[in-house]
């Protein structure tokens, strides 16, 4: 591995560690100031902080199967650190890059929550519309997904893709 992809890949386990530390952090946050407690209500009939804890995954999907969203949250994180490690260096792929590590990190986020409570804390809560509670993981990987169709349906043509599976082909 060159010089260029080690500090790619450096630099991409430090932001996936600091996004997830930012997660982490937010939702100790919340479990401190929110829990037991009423919504705190930020904006009126808009925006609000409540703590729900979501014994499920996207939109309480799963309820109490976490041995699946355990698996699948790991399949995920995995899949897409080599997907990330098989992507050639330079500057052409780093907003492809930078995606991936915010999906991993949304992923992580909420798979620590698994983990270690058994559910995942859940805090932002839109008023105006009927739209689950969800965390800043759930950000991450929601941004994230939406930036990834972006990227690869207008971004990066097949010859991209091509390009990056003959390189690593030609290293092997």
């Amino acid at each position: 591995m060159d010089r260029r992809k080690i500090s790619t890949l450096v630099i991409g386990i430090i932001s996936l560690l600091l996004l997830t530390a930012a997660d982490q952090l937010s939702k100790y946050i919340a479990v401190i100031n929110l829990k037991n407690r009423a919504s705190l209500t930020l904006i009126p009939n808009f925006f609000s902080l409540t703590y729900v804890e979501n014994p499920g995954s996207a939109w309480g999907m799963f309820q109490n199967m976490q041995w699946l969203v355990v698996v699948l949250s790991f399949v995920i994180i995995v899949g897409v650190m080599l997907y990330f490690i098989r992507l050639p260096a330079g500057n052409k792929y780093l907003p492809l890059k930078a995606a991936l590590i915010v999906l991993a990190s949304g992923a992580a986020g909420n798979l620590i929550d698994r983990l270690t409570r058994g559910i995942v804390v859940d805090f932002f809560e839109f008023k105006f519309i009927s739209f689950p509670v969800f965390n800043v993981a759930d950000i991450y990987v929601t941004v994230s997904v939406a930036v990834l169709f972006i990227l690869l349906v207008f971004v990066y043509k097949e010859d991209d893709l091509y390009t990056m599976k003959k390189e690593n082909d030609e290293r092997i």
